[in-house]
């Protein structure tokens, strides 16, 4: 029915009498400033009613919201979620800080290629986080070396006293078995070499992922006895450090640290380090070797926050390094014997990874490394140069309950000569490889992995693993792991790396090694408490040893016996506040085959019993302060004439850091009682060995006591 006039003008007098709609309120803006250890937070996610914002480089992000109180989750990764209230008004921007307390159990590692959480990872990897890296930074900003040292389970092993050259040995097995990388990629070279440890600074390294045991399944035949990736620290703000220390023994190093944050972060570590030479016995012999080095590391990282993410990396070092007599000296048999190396090495590396729609993960790497010596070895010159090429693409996919893996890699290893072209040779090895990380049920785990290198000198090389994770419950968890692994000889051995080349005849004849192990870990955490106790055993076959051929040479052959190794370890933490305290066990055994006499004995340089006490505190405002105590038991020796075991000995050391803003002074007081080997006996041989050496093995500090301090800035 239509509407009468009458009706119609009722109804427009009603609206002009009304009174007009309220406006809706102008908005408010929300600045919210996240930061976890007192240093801005990029990429932090800050979520406001249904609204996600990302901070940046600078830690912050703004919202803009209605007027009213706000509920504000606040959450990044490796940091405890934080939930806080805000009030928004009209117009008007409210500030808001919050700090993030890093998760420590909320750590990943990446050797094992799953990027799986350390506690959810059935194959055991140990990591050494921050803040230990830190600690050590401070004794020895040079190098890596103790950091890997006081870690159980790893050694240190000096390989040529006169050079100060050294390897990590793995559970008793030797140090040309362990792989080194670095962000997975083995910018050392296919098989480092005993002065890569030495030649890397731990300033830009946000933790050390070490594998222990055959690693051949996920890395190759260089990795028989196990993997030590030192991972890059990714920078999260805009960051400048500046680390200067001196040593009592006039050694010097300045290192420095340059990092921004963003969508493309970058980082730029620089450093440059002398220790003269120094004879603490005063027998003419080089105890302490000199050297010179410089580095320089840059990084480059992008990611776009939704899976894309590249990664480069390029680094130089040129290192001269001196040892032998001092000038005016001369050895036992009257006649001077300098020895000095010279290394120039370059590297390149990039990793690429790319998440599909249906979150399949696409990951490649590739890299370069190459190496030059110029080693003199009493009237010996050696010139050499190492090449290594490698690339790697692969596939990471979820399905169910499990995470596949599966991908292809080749490497190849080229190494020439110019003095002795004899050991010129080009290994190249394509391979394959698949591997699958299953959750069981809510308790059990397994991850099993298989690859097949095909070798151009030694034929195919299958190496596979299984490992397995229960949690009981009750913060118990219990792993198992089996596996063979593979090992493709080369010249370089701990022996030659210290006497050189010339005294070695030319291969023949050599077989790959191979090698089959297993551990058993038990472990605890609770309240505090941190345990874990270790059974492992290995077993390897045809390892490759020298051989005395006469009074002027040796040679490198298959033993027909193998090594066997087996052992304990224990781990024990306790963190109360500001409190760490930390209890280390170590039994090892382990016997192999004298080449030269035909009888069974125990490995040269095998601690049979090694422990440790290190009590920490540490306050964020105020610094650090650390006591540790170091006892290593008996050692067999091989071709020492003063005696046929070590005496155990025990090292203790404080070290001390306060801060002052972003000023902190430190002071490392190491090895306090000065013990040093050649307080028991020589150091240099009273008549020189066949493969050309003048000194015993080095089975206790030759440095003895030595106080290091100084400065680190931290901006």
């Amino acid at each position: 029915m239509p509407a009468t006039p009458v009706a119609a003008g009722l109804v427009a007098l009603l609206l002009a009498g009304a009174p007009p709609a309220p406006s809706e309120p102008s908005a408010g803006t929300l600045l919210v400033e996240v930061r976890a250890e007192g240093r801005p937070l990029a990429d932090a996610v800050v979520r406001v009613a249904g609204v996600s914002v990302r901070t940046g480089a600078e830690g912050q992000a703004r919202l803009d919201l209605a007027p009213g109180e706000h509920e504000v989750v606040v959450e990044a990764e490796g940091c405890l979620p934080a939930l806080r209230t805000a009030a928004v008004e009209a117009g008007v921007t409210a500030r808001m800080e919050v700090d993030l307390e890093r998760l420590e159990e909320e750590v990943f590692v990446t050797a094992t290629r799953s990027d799986t959480r350390l506690s959810d990872q059935p194959l055991r990897v140990e990591v050494i986080d921050r803040e230990e890296i830190e600690e050590k930074a401070l004794m020895t900003p040079g190098s890596v070396a103790m950091l890997l040292a006081e870690t159980t389970g790893l050694r240190v092993q000096t390989t040529a006293p006169s050079l100060g050259a050294a390897n990590v040995r793995i559970q008793g097995l030797r140090g040309h078995y362990t792989q080194l990388l670095a962000d997975g990629l083995p910018l050392y070279g296919a098989q480092g070499d005993s002065f890569n440890l030495l030649q890397v600074p731990p300033l830009d390294l946000g933790q050390v992922e070490v594998i222990k045991g055959a690693a051949s399944a996920l890395y190759g035949p260089a990795a028989l006895g196990g993997v030590v990736d030192l991972v890059s620290r990714r920078p999260r703000a805009p960051e400048e450090e500046l680390l200067l220390n001196a040593t009592t023994l006039a050694g010097i190093d300045a290192t420095g640290w340059l990092a921004r944050a963003g969508r493309w972060s970058w980082s730029t570590l620089g450093g440059y380090h002398r220790q003269p030479r120094r004879d603490r016995d005063g027998d003419g012999w080089t105890d302490v070797a000199g050297f010179d080095r410089g580095v320089l590391r840059p990084r480059v990282v992008f990611d776009d926050g939704r899976g894309t993410r590249l990664f480069a990396t390029a680094g130089g070092m040129v290192e001269d390094r001196a040892g032998g007599t001092l000038p005016g000296a001369v050895a036992p048999d009257g006649e001077p014997f300098p020895e000095s190396l010279a290394t120039r090495r370059g590297d390149a590396g990039l990793v690429g990874r790319w998440v599909t729609a249906d979150r399949v993960v696409l990951t490649g790497r590739g890299s370069f490394s190459g190496r030059s010596q110029d080693r003199r070895f009493g009237a010996e010159r050696e010139r050499s140069r190492r090449l290594t090429w490698f690339g790697e693409a692969s596939l990471r996919a979820a399905w169910g309950r499990h995470v596949f893996v599966a991908g292809g890699a080749f490497q190849q290893d080229r190494h020439r000569h110019r003095d002795l072209p004899r050991f010129d040779y080009v290994f190249s090895a394509p391979a394959v490889f698949v591997q699958d990380e299953a959750a069981l049920g809510d308790r059990l785990s397994a991850a099993a992995s298989v690859r097949a290198d095909f070798h151009s000198e030694y034929g195919t090389l299958v190496s596979p693993r299984l490992s397995l994770l229960f949690r009981p419950g009750g913060g118990w968890r219990l792993r198992l792991s089996a596996g063979t692994g593979a090992f493709a000889p080369t010249p370089f051995t701990e022996e030659t790396d210290e006497t050189g080349l010339t005294p070695l005849r030319p291969l023949s004849g050599i077989r790959a090694e191979s090698a089959r192990g297993g551990s058993i870990d038990a472990g605890y955490s609770g309240g505090g408490v941190d345990v874990t106790a270790t059974l492992f055993g290995s077993l390897v076959r045809r390892p490759a040893g020298l051989r005395t051929v006469d009074d002027r040479s040796v040679e490198l052959v298959n033993a027909p016996e193998p090594t066997r190794t087996w052992g304990a370890e224990l781990v024990a933490r306790y963190r109360s506040g500001p409190f760490l305290v930390m209890l280390t066990s170590a039994w090892t055994r382990s016997t192999e085959l004298d080449l030269d006499t035909g009888a069974r004995r125990g490995v040269p340089l095998i601690p049979r019993a090694e422990g440790s006490l290190n009590v920490i505190w540490e306050d964020e405002d105020h610094g650090r302060l650390g006591l540790e105590l170091y006892y290593t038991g008996r050692q067999d020796l091989e071709d020492d004439p003063y005696r046929e075991t070590g005496r155990p000995y025990a090292l203790f050391g404080i070290l001390g850091e306060r801060r002052f803003g972003p000023v902190r002074l430190f002071l490392n007081l190491e090895n306090l009682f000065d013990v040093r080997q050649t307080r028991e006996a020589p150091l240099v041989r009273p008549e020189r060995l066949p493969d050309g050496r003048w000194t015993v093995d080095a089975w206790m500090p030759l440095d003895g006591r030595v106080v290091n301090g100084g400065v680190r800035l931290v901006f």
